[in-house]
């Protein structure tokens, strides 16, 4: 694979750009502003990279941090959700990455209001706002030890994990109402109902 680097110090937190693969992976990245229009491009899969991004939103590379955090909004700007993994994308190549859980977390929430209704905007660790919408919507699953986990759509089939001091600050937000026949607690964001559990779980969130 053409992108494989020769040096990673360079990429856990040395000064210059990276050399090798994934200098090249970034200089692709940085040629635009913002997620890069990956869903138009669709070079061959050059298999796998030792890169993973834990629950917690850090990018490792063979194993150690990535200690940059431009370095990382740039692979960030060029992820996407294939049916089958997640993948760093260029006009000329694709990699497949591990993502622990969702590859971006919420690390920040606001409140207020929009034409009258409240909006929900979150910070994305990689420094993007999200306003919880139709088209960014939240989903709540259950955990089997960490309870109930919410996530935000950031793009595409691109989600944050919800820190969880601001699940609490969500839960606080909730009202019950009825939704698919039943009395459910959720949350309500640019005149939309995000449903958490139903009105008589509630006691257990």
């Amino acid at each position: 694979m053409a992108f494989l680097p020769t040096n990673k110090r360079e990429i856990m937190a040395g000064g210059g750009a990276p050399e090798g693969a994934l200098g090249g992976l970034a200089e692709a990245a940085a040629r635009g502003r913002g997620p890069a229009p990956v869903h138009l491009w669709n070079p061959p899969y050059c298999g796998e990279i030792d890169m993973r991004i834990a629950a917690d939103g850090t990018w490792f590379y063979c194993g150690s941090p990535i200690g940059r955090p431009a370095l990382v909004k740039l692979f960030a700007s060029i992820l996407r959700k294939d049916a089958d993994r997640h993948v760093l994308v260029t006009p000329v190549e694709r990699v497949g990455i591990a993502v622990d859980d969702a590859p971006f977390v919420a690390v920040g929430m606001e409140v207020g209001e929009a034409e009258g209704v409240r909006r929900l905007v979150f910070r994305i660790n990689v420094d993007d706002f999200v306003a919880v919408d139709a088209e960014h919507p939240l989903r709540f699953e259950r955990a089997a030890a960490e309870g109930i986990k919410p996530y935000v759509r950031v793009r595409d089939e691109l989600w944050a994990l919800v820190k969880r001091a601001l699940y609490y600050d969500l839960v606080a937000l909730g009202e019950t109402a009825p939704w698919r026949g039943e009395d459910w607690f959720g949350v309500w964001s640019c005149g939309l109902f995000f449903p958490v559990a139903r009105a008589s779980e509630i006691e257990g969130l």
